[in-house]
């Protein structure tokens, strides 16, 4: 098998690194191509040491990760007590990359740290960063002008209260800023499956007046008339009765070719604010006229079923997973987790990641950053 991955929860750093480096030692064995770091925030400051110990034993060609609130590996995810998770393997040709962002005199970004060219054909980014010091939905719409129809997959460390509390690895360095990340080439299948937690009902429907992040008709009537009917017949009493206002969601789909779009081909947002006078409901997102929207619904049995239909029929290898800290505590809390049910589906293979404040994975072929929402990135041996 060329992946491997383990989780140790011991107190000190030291002997945990042993663990789990020596656990991929005997699994792997020794120069894997990718090593994904994963610690939570105790142990953030012995991370330097980690990232030096790991490396002696495994020699891999490339490291990435960070120091976050809860990480996931082997199958499990760590609650708030120390843990150390690494992830290892084969996966062929790759680029590692340090990014940095520095906002312009006319409060555009600057972004350094991109290579100018690679030995071979990108296929995906796997990315982790500082949500206080890099833009990634600034980033994302800078690199689909330089790399468009890359997918990439990650997410923000989770955890910091400020610039600088940040610690992500990149090599066999620490650094306090940015983002870390990792061009993989065709050396290995990389499939994305993004699930956003919810469910749609009602029917498709068009926009026809719209400003920014303002929808003011739908169909030709008062969006927040559309929206009352809409939940009166697309959801049950008890739905109704124990909505919450960040439950109200707007799912927009971003590829109009699609002739029977399903879970994962809408974009999904929250309703954030809407005007009894004037009928408009707000959405934290741009939503332009003419596209189509669809709303949705979250609640902890819509997120278990989308997970489980989006992963139906595939598999994979190895998985990396960015997964929302709101999400796994409004959603998956008091049953199966999101790694407990990716295992269920897929089997009994590596799963590493974070817990993250902010993921990103693409819709539509278009990466965004999301909320509530599980990134994760199939891996499957060539």
């Amino acid at each position: 098998m060329p992946f491997a991955s383990a989780l140790s929860e011991h107190p000190v750093p030291a002997m945990a690194t042993g663990e789990t480096a020596g656990a991929l030692l005997e699994a792997i064995g020794e120069r894997p191509d990718l090593v994904v770091v994963t610690t939570t925030r105790t142990h953030a400051g012995a991370l330097e040491d980690i990232v030096k110990t790991v490396n002696a034993v495994l020699h891999p060609l490339a490291m990435v990760g960070c120091a976050t609130g809860s990480v996931v590996a082997a199958g499990h995810r760590s609650g708030e007590t120390p843990a150390i998770g690494l992830w290892a393997g084969q996966v062929g040709p790759l680029a590692q990359v340090h990014l940095r962002a520095a906002r312009q005199s006319d409060d555009t970004w600057r972004f350094t740290g991109w290579p100018a060219a690679t030995a071979f054909e990108p296929r995906a980014l796997v990315l982790v960063a500082d949500p206080f010091t890099f833009p990634v939905g600034e980033f994302l719409t800078w690199l689909r002008m330089r790399q468009p129809g890359l997918p990439v997959i990650g997410g923000n460390a989770s955890g910091m209260r400020g610039p600088g509390g940040a610690r992500l690895v990149v090599g066999t360095e620490v650094v306090a800023s940015g983002a870390a990340g990792v061009l993989i080439g065709g050396g290995v299948e990389i499939e994305p499956v993004v699930a956003q937690g919810c469910r749609a009902y009602g029917r498709p429907l068009t926009v026809t007046r719209s400003e920014r992040n303002l929808i003011h008709e739908i169909a030709g009537r008062q969006a927040l008339e559309c929206l009352a009917d809409q939940m009166k017949s697309g959801l049950d009493p008890v739905d109704l009765a124990t909505i919450g206002s960040g439950d109200l969601l707007v799912g927009r789909l971003i590829d109009d070719r699609l002739d029977r779009p399903g879970p994962g081909d809408y974009l999904v947002r929250t309703v954030v604010g809407a005007d009894r006078s004037t009928g408009a409901v707000a959405v934290e997102d741009r939503v332009p006229v003419g596209c189509t929207i669809k709303f949705h619904h979250r609640d902890t049995l819509a997120a278990r079923a989308e997970l489980l239909t989006l992963l139906q029929g595939r598999y994979a290898d190895a998985v990396l997973m960015f997964a929302g800290t709101t999400r796994t505590a409004q959603l998956f809390e008091g049953g199966p987790s999101d790694t407990g049910m990716l295992v269920r589906s897929l089997g009994p293979i590596p799963v590493t990641g974070i817990l993250s404040a902010g993921e990103v994975g693409p819709i539509g072929g278009y990466n965004f950053v999301h909320g509530s929402t599980a990134s994760m990135a199939l891996l499957r041996d060539r």
